[in-house]
């Protein structure tokens, strides 16, 4: 059963907002048009770069947690991962966007953006030699400066916010919280190694940015088919 560890992770992730895409007030299934073009350029970036961060040895796969059939050297799971997570955390962007009208961070928008950028950017070139790190925070930053004026960003924010609570119940699972070892094992020479639980404090922003891409595409091919139908 434990071979079925990181599958059932991914599985329990989505399983509820798939059902639920197809709530009448919800209707999600109506806006897959949009997400899957988003999710797949979104995970073909960053299974490339998982790809070339398992063959570098920043991080590795546990035998024991997965089923062992692997595409270009990474797990199915983990490719799984990155269609998953995204398609049940925008799901939730889109509910949020629904059932909560109010726009808590509109006024806030360009400083929370200003703030991040600042210290992910000073954070990037503090820690240059650990290659998670400040390629996770460099990149995250250059994201954030290129869409700090998006409309949707302060929703997203706010989304992103909440959507942190389950992000590291399912980090937490895959770095190791609850099990003998960890799923995913990082080589602590490649991080900070301060860590939320297990879970280190880098995959905080690259959630971020792997959720941010996946709603900046969501939401401009949602703009651009919209135009097209004026």
């Amino acid at each position: 059963m434990e071979k079925y560890t990181y599958l059932l992770v991914n599985l329990c992730s989505v399983v509820v907002p798939f059902l639920f895409s197809f709530h009448p007030k919800l209707q999600f299934y109506k806006r897959w048009k949009y997400y899957l073009p988003a999710t797949i350029l979104t995970a073909s970036f960053f299974i490339s770069w998982d790809v070339l961060y398992t063959h570098l040895g920043v991080w590795s796969f546990n035998t024991r947690y997965i089923l062992g059939f692997k595409i270009a050297g990474l797990p199915i799971e983990e490719i799984l991962f990155f269609i998953c997570i995204p398609y049940a955390s925008i799901f939730s962007y889109h509910c949020f966007k629904i059932l909560i009208k109010k726009d808590f961070f509109k006024a806030y928008q360009l400083t929370i953006s200003s703030i991040l950028v600042s210290i992910l950017l000073i954070a990037s070139f503090f820690y240059a030699p650990k290659l998670y790190t400040s390629v996770t925070f460099f990149l995250t930053a250059i994201f954030i400066l290129l869409i700090r004026k998006k409309e949707w960003l302060s929703r997203f924010y706010f989304s992103y916010l909440i959507l942190l609570i389950p992000f590291m119940i399912v980090n937490g699972i895959l770095t190791g919280t609850g099990l003998e070892e960890p799923v995913v094992i990082y080589n602590s020479a490649e991080i900070i190694n301060i860590r939320i639980l297990t879970i280190p404090i880098e995959d905080t922003m690259y959630g971020l940015l792997l959720l941010g891409l996946n709603a900046y595409l969501y939401e401009l091919f949602s703009s651009k088919y919209s135009l097209n139908n004026i």
